[in-house]
C-alpha cells in the first residue's frame, strides 16, 4: 500500500504540481482513505519528500569501472538521463514551490540530500577504497559540487543535457577540486579563507 501511496503521490505531483496536489486525490488514485495517508504522512509536504526520495537512483545503478573519472561521467550521465524525465519535472516543480513553504525547504534539506549514499557518493567512496581521493572529500562540500553544478544547468537549460557539458563539469571542476590538498581550492576561492582544515 505503501508503494502505491507513493507512486500515486508522484503521478498527482506530475499532473497537478505541488500547488495543486491534495491528499484527497493522492488517496483515491492508490485507492485508499485519507486516513491512511495522514497516519504515515502528517502533511502533504512529508508525502512529497518521502516518495521522491523513494524514486532517487543509488550507487547500485553506476557501475564500477575501476576509474574515479569514469564513473563520475557514468553516474552524471545517469543523472541527466533522470532529469530528462518527468522526475526531472518534478524536481523543477520542488524547487520553486521550497522558495514560498518554508517546512517543504526543510524536509528537502533534511531528507533528500541525505537519503542514503546517492550514485556520486557511492563513487567517491569506491575511489577512497582505491586511494585515488582522500576520505575527507566523502563528507566535505566539494562531494556534492558536480551534482549541483549538473542541476543548475537543467534547471537553468532543460534536458537534454549534452555530453560536453557533464565532460566539462567533470575535468575542468570536479576532479581538480576533488584532488586539490585539503583547504586549498582550485580557484580564488582559496585567497579567502577556502575550506579550512
Amino acid at each position: 500500500m505503501e508503494r502505491a501511496i507513493l507512486a500515486a503521490a508522484l503521478e498527482e505531483l506530475t499532473e497537478a504540481g505541488y500547488a495543486g496536489l491534495t491528499m484527497d486525490r493522492v488517496a483515491a488514485r492508490a485507492g485508499t482513505g485519507k486516513a491512511a495517508l495522514y497516519r504515515r504522512w502528517p502533511s502533504r509536504a512529508e508525502l512529497i519528500v518521502d516518495a521522491c526520495a523513494a524514486r532517487r537512483f543509488s550507487s547500485a545503478d553506476v557501475p564500477d569501472s575501476g576509474a574515479l573519472r569514469t564513473d563520475v561521467i557514468a553516474a552524471l550521465r545517469q543523472l541527466s538521463d533522470w532529469l530528462g524525465t518527468s522526475h526531472g519535472d518534478v524536481l523543477r516543480g520542488l524547487l520553486t514551490e521550497i522558495v514560498h513553504d518554508p517546512e517543504l525547504a526543510r524536509l528537502v534539506r533534511e531528507r533528500l540530500r541525505t537519503a542514503g549514499p546517492g550514485p556520486i557518493q557511492g563513487v567517491l567512496r569506491r575511489a577512497v577504497d582505491r586511494g585515488e581521493i582522500q576520505p575527507w572529500i566523502l563528507t566535505s562540500r566539494r562531494a556534492t559540487v558536480a551534482v549541483d553544478l549538473l542541476r543548475n544547468h537543467f534547471l537553468l537549460y532543460g534536458a537534454p543535457i549534452p555530453q560536453d557539458v557533464v565532460t566539462e563539469i567533470v575535468d575542468d571542476v570536479y576532479l581538480p577540486l576533488l584532488l586539490a590538498p585539503r583547504g586549498a581550492s582550485a580557484g580564488p576561492a582559496s585567497r579567502h579563507g577556502g575550506e579550512g582544515g
